[in-house]
């Protein structure tokens, strides 16, 4: 299909994994993008999961990889399985022939794994996006075409996160069928924290690390000075690299009151991206640029990034755009990656017998 062919029927959409972000996000995304996207094809490992979100959107339902991948009605594939099967799926999905990959973060577990799916991507010409969703918010896209020489010249990168829990979001938006148990963690143990830092970061942090990276272009040399846990979930984390000093913070509580914001500073200029919040569909970011004591708002726009990851995967799919560098994904995910791994480090050189982890204040 060439870019100026017009599409003959919407785009058949499988969703692989029939989870909370499926139910509560992809679907009402979906549902304002009928001109463009169909749900044909339910895939969950817990068939009455399946079969009744399925039956939401009037899409055929199964719990096999195998036949999702093999419906001819399906002709993109999101991939929302726990991040364990992420790279098996998105390699799968492109050997089936599929037109284009949405995977959900983070699309592999190494950088071995996002090598392979770069060369199958390349060898298949199926293109591949990952649900970094702020990377498509149209807020953010207005801020890229706006910050000029900001990214060289930034000095200073803040990433602040504010929520209630997904649940109370997920409550709002739908009635969620199944939801994942969760406990008490023993914040006593270093083993726990590293694990609750690694899933701040490769969970809450990466939709936002993408943006960090563009503002960060020696970002293979990143060094982590600080790394706290903030109860019952969150994180504090520090980091340097030669150029730059960034801050990722997160605090999920019960607060009434949620904020999402991306900060950039230099000696000159700022810009300060405020993101809604994703489960309740509140339209897009608003991007503020602070310059010579003047002040510029770009947006708000008529749909967030969730939205926006949907309607880039339907232009790639019809060749109306091109795909996105392999590198890019590569590069966004390794950088993830070493500070997923830094923290860790810096929890081992923390900790010490009989001492408890140090911890940001209970939120």
């Amino acid at each position: 299909m060439t870019a100026n062919h017009a599409v003959e029927r919407t785009l058949g959409v499988g969703i692989l994994g029939a989870g909370p972000v499926t139910q509560a996000i992809h679907l009402p995304s979906l549902a304002r993008l009928r001109n463009l996207l169909t749900v044909r094809h339910i895939m969950d490992v817990d068939a009455a999961v399946a079969e009744s979100v399925a039956a939401r959107v009037g899409a055929t339902h199964s719990t096999s990889i195998e036949a999702l991948l093999g419906d001819p009605e399906v002709d993109v594939v999101a991939i929302c399985s726990p991040h364990q099967f992420h790279a098996e799926q998105v390699i799968a999905a492109c050997r089936a022939g599929k037109k284009a990959v949405l995977c959900e973060k983070p699309f592999a577990w190494n950088a071995e794994e996002a090598a392979e799916i770069s060369a199958v991507s390349q060898e298949t010409r199926v293109p591949i996006i990952v649900g970094a969703m702020h990377t498509f918010d149209p807020g953010w896209l207005a801020a890229e075409a706006n910050w000029g020489d900001l990214p060289e010249t930034a000095h200073t990168i803040r990433s602040s996160i504010v929520l209630p829990p997904n649940a109370r979001f997920e409550d709002f938006a739908t009635e969620i069928i199944t939801r994942p148990a969760s406990g008490t963690p023993d914040y006593t143990d270093a083993e726990v924290i590293k694990g609750m830092l690694r899933g701040g970061i490769m969970g809450l942090a990466i939709h936002d690390l993408p943006l960090v990276r563009r503002f960060t272009p020696d970002f293979a040399l990143v060094e982590v000075l600080e790394a706290r846990i903030v109860r019952p979930f969150g994180y504090i984390i520090s980091l340097r690299t030669p150029t730059r000093t960034i801050e990722l913070r997160a605090a999920m509580n019960n607060t009434w009151k949620p904020e999402w914001s991306f900060e950039a500073f230099s000696d000159d200029a700022a810009v300060r991206i405020d993101f809604t919040p994703s489960y309740v569909q509140a339209g897009s970011a608003t991007a503020t640029f602070s310059r010579a004591g003047e002040t510029t708002v770009h947006g708000p726009f008529d749909h967030n990034g969730y939205e926006g990851e949907w309607r880039e995967l339907a232009a790639l799919a019809a060749w109306a755009k091109q795909p996105p560098s392999p590198q890019n994904l590569i590069d966004d995910l390794t950088f993830a990656l070493d500070i997923a791994e830094a923290t860790a480090a810096a929890v081992d050189a923390d900790h010490k017998v009989g001492q408890p982890v140090r911890e940001g204040a209970h939120a």
